[in-house]
């Protein structure tokens, strides 16, 4: 039987990146909705500036999480799989709502299982580069010569893409072993894993 240790598999600059991007990405999704007029709450301009500042921000803390993951080697956790993915999709569909027990439980070496690989790949690579990119084209569409409302509209589809990640990963942080284990992990770091696999260099 695997065996399981309580060790820290976050380090603290994965803590703050995960953190300190879900508070932008929040307030761009706040801002933004803002600005389409789908919620009140603060004056347009106030919004812009906001939305702005945010998305600055973000845009600085991709570019040194890139750096950083590559430098580290940290990207290697992002590497897709088919090892266990349809056990794990199976497991997400319907076994959680059984009682089965998790098909890949995270290893020091393997911190995501195959599905979260594939979620966490595709918006490194799809949505935020669409998001950054529209973003940056709607800034600049006078000099691109694009059409404005085309611009738009990539833009908001990318942001809505980002918000049903964000519902689902938020849902998916209450399905550790408690409903608060996962968010615990990536405050504290630290993470019932299981050993045996790395040991053996799995």
């Amino acid at each position: 039987m695997a065996e399981r240790q309580y060790v820290k598999i976050f380090t603290r600059f994965e803590r703050f990146w995960h953190w300190s991007q879900a508070l932008l990405v929040l307030a761009l999704l706040f801002t933004g909705a803002r600005l389409h007029g789908l919620i009140g709450g603060m004056y347009w301009g106030q919004a812009f500036r906001l939305h702005l500042i945010a998305a600055g921000l973000i845009i600085l803390l991709w570019i040194f999480a890139i750096f950083w993951h590559f430098t580290t080697g940290a990207w290697q956790h992002y590497i897709p799989t088919l090892r266990n993915l349809v056990p794990v999709i199976r497991y997400y569909a319907y076994g959680i709502f059984r009682g089965e027990a998790h098909p890949a439980k995270p290893t020091i070496h393997r911190k995501h299982n195959p599905l979260q690989r594939l979620s966490y790949l595709f918006l490194k690579l799809v949505i935020n580069p669409a998001i950054w990119a529209t973003g940056i084209l709607y800034l600049t569409v006078n000099l691109t010569g694009l059409d404005l409302q085309t611009v738009a509209w990539l833009h908001v589809v990318s942001a809505y893409a980002m918000a049903i990640f964000v519902v689902i990963h938020v849902y998916m942080a209450t399905t550790g072993d408690t409903p608060t284990a996962y968010v615990k992990a990536m405050t504290t770091g630290y993470e019932w894993v299981v050993v045996e696999e790395d040991a053996a260099g799995g």
